[in-house]
C-alpha cells in the first residue's frame, strides 16, 4: 500500500464526500466537477487532442495518430455531470500506456436529457467508430461504466460488430440499488453518499420505468458471445456488488472476465493516476489487457 493511498481516502471523505452529500444544484455539481478536473488531473506531456463530431454527438479525441484498437470511452459522474474534459487526463493516460488512440463522448445529460439520450448518444457514436481498421474497445467509470455495458448490450442485441473488449471502472449496473453493498459500505465509501441514490434515479429514469431494464441496469442484460470484460471495484465502494453480480452474470453467460477487487481503494480510483501509484499500476494492467485483446484480434 502506498503512503498516498490513506491520506487521499483522508481527504475525499472529508472534503469530496460531503460535498455531494449537500450539493442540490446540479448545475454547481457540474461546475465543481469541471474546475477539479482542471485543478487536479493532468494529462501526459505530448498529449495531442482535438474536438470532433460523430453524427452530431461531441466528442474529444485522444492521440489519434497511435496505432492501436480504439477506445470509446464514457465518462462518469452519475448520468447528471462530468465531461470529456474531466476525464481527459486519465483517458490520456491510458491511451499512452496502450498506445492507442482514444475518443471521449460528449453524451447528452440528465435531468435535461434523462434516459434514452445517453444511450442513443452511446450508440451513434459507436457507429460511426465500429469500422476503425484497428478495432474499438468500450471503456467507461461509474454511470459511464454502466453505460458502455449497456451500450455493449445494445450492440449485441442489434447484432452490431462487436468491440474486442470492454473495460467498466466501478461501474453503476443496477438502478434498483439492491446490492447488499449499497447498505453494507454505505459508511466506509469515502466518495460517494448512499443516500443520494434515488436521486441519480429520479434524474436519469422517465417515470414509472421499470429499474431494471438491460438499458439503464445492465446486469440484467444478455451477453451471451460478447468478447472480453474487465471490472474494477474497491472493496469499501457502495457500488462494489454492482461489480460482483455483473462479473457473475457475464460469467454465467460464457464471458471472459477480468475481475479486479482492489482493497481500500476509492471509487474510480485510476482517475488519481497524477497522485496516486496505485492509479498508475491499474492503468497499465488495463492497458496490457488492452494490448493482449489486439494480439487475440490479430491471431483470429
Amino acid at each position: 500500500m502506498s503512503l498516498m493511498r490513506p491520506v487521499l481516502n483522508r481527504w475525499l471523505r472529508m472534503t469530496e464526500r460531503p460535498h455531494l452529500e449537500r450539493g442540490k444544484s446540479v448545475p454547481r455539481l457540474r461546475a465543481s466537477f469541471e474546475r477539479k478536473a482542471r485543478v487536479f488531473f493532468f494529462a501526459p506531456r505530448g498529449t495531442r487532442q482535438r474536438r470532433d463530431v460523430l453524427d452530431e454527438v461531441p466528442v474529444l479525441r485522444v492521440n489519434e495518430d497511435l496505432p492501436g484498437p480504439l477506445i470509446l470511452y464514457f465518462h462518469g459522474g452519475a448520468y447528471v455531470m462530468g465531461s470529456a474534459d474531466t476525464h481527459r487526463a486519465m483517458v490520456a493516460w491510458l491511451s499512452r500506456a496502450a498506445r492507442c488512440p482514444a475518443c471521449l463522448v460528449d453524451y447528452r445529460l440528465a435531468p435535461d436529457h434523462p434516459f434514452p439520450s445517453a444511450l442513443e448518444d452511446a450508440l451513434t457514436a459507436y457507429r460511426a467508430v465500429m469500422a476503425h481498421p484497428a478495432g474499438v474497445v468500450l471503456g467507461g467509470d461509474s454511470a459511464g461504466g454502466g453505460l458502455a455495458l449497456a451500450l455493449l448490450g445494445e450492440i449485441l442485441r442489434q447484432g452490431l460488430p462487436q468491440p474486442h473488449g470492454s473495460f467498466a471502472l466501478s461501474p453503476l449496473t443496477d438502478m434498483t440499488f439492491s446490492g447488499d453493498s449499497v447498505t453494507r459500505n454505505a459508511q466506509s465509501d469515502v466518495v460517494l453518499p448512499a443516500s443520494r441514490t434515488h436521486e441519480t434515479a429520479m434524474h436519469y429514469l422517465p417515470e414509472n420505468m421499470d429499474r431494471r431494464d438491460p438499458r439503464v441496469s445492465p446486469l440484467w442484460a444478455a451477453f451471451a458471445g460478447a468478447g472480453p470484460v474487465w471490472l474494477s471495484a474497491g472493496d469499501r465502494e457502495f457500488l462494489l456488488d454492482d461489480t460482483r453480480r455483473m462479473a457473475a452474470r457475464l460469467r454465467d453467460q460464457g464471458v471472459t472476465v477480468q475481475e479486479d477487487i482492489a482493497r481500500d481503494l476509492p471509487h474510480v480510483w485510476p482517475i488519481f493516476h497524477n497522485i496516486l501509484p496505485e492509479a498508475r499500476t491499474t492503468l497499465r494492467r488495463i492497458a496490457r489487457w488492452i494490448n493482449s485483446l489486439s494480439q487475440t484480434a490479430a491471431d483470429s
